[in-house]
């Protein structure tokens, strides 16, 4: 079993929680953007904005620099791709238990249908 940081994983996960973050990081794809600019797209306070952006930085996930009197943020070096990789190996789990609930609710229903019918007459 591969072991992770999981201070990193958490700060990642944490940053990821919230849906302003993640249109952030989404709004930062697209090109570096003034902390100004962000509050304005997301109709926050500076002050409020500013805190969501510390919280990406702490996961890596942005980089903001101040020149002059305008901090400008773009998306940080540090890909997630442990916690991608993480994810996956979860997600092939559901997908096989998905597999196997369809599998035992088609059985369920083949049942149902054949020979284990109830007599309409009966309710038996």
């Amino acid at each position: 079993m591969v072991h992770h940081d999981m201070s990193s994983f958490d700060a990642t996960f944490a940053a990821l929680s919230d849906p302003t973050r993640r249109g952030v990081i989404e709004h930062l794809f697209q090109g570096e953007a003034s902390i100004s600019d962000l509050a304005a797209r997301f109709d926050m306070t500076l002050t409020g904005m500013r805190k969501h952006v510390v919280l990406l930085e702490q996961a890596g996930l942005v980089e903001s620099a101040k020149i002059g009197r305008v901090r400008t943020c773009r998306l940080g070096q540090r890909s997630p791709d442990a916690e991608m990789q993480w994810l996956a190996r979860y997600r092939a789990q559901w997908a096989a238990r998905f597999e196997a609930l369809d599998a035992v609710v088609a059985d369920l229903k083949a049942k149902e249908s054949g020979n284990g019918r109830k007599d309409d007459r009966t309710g038996i």
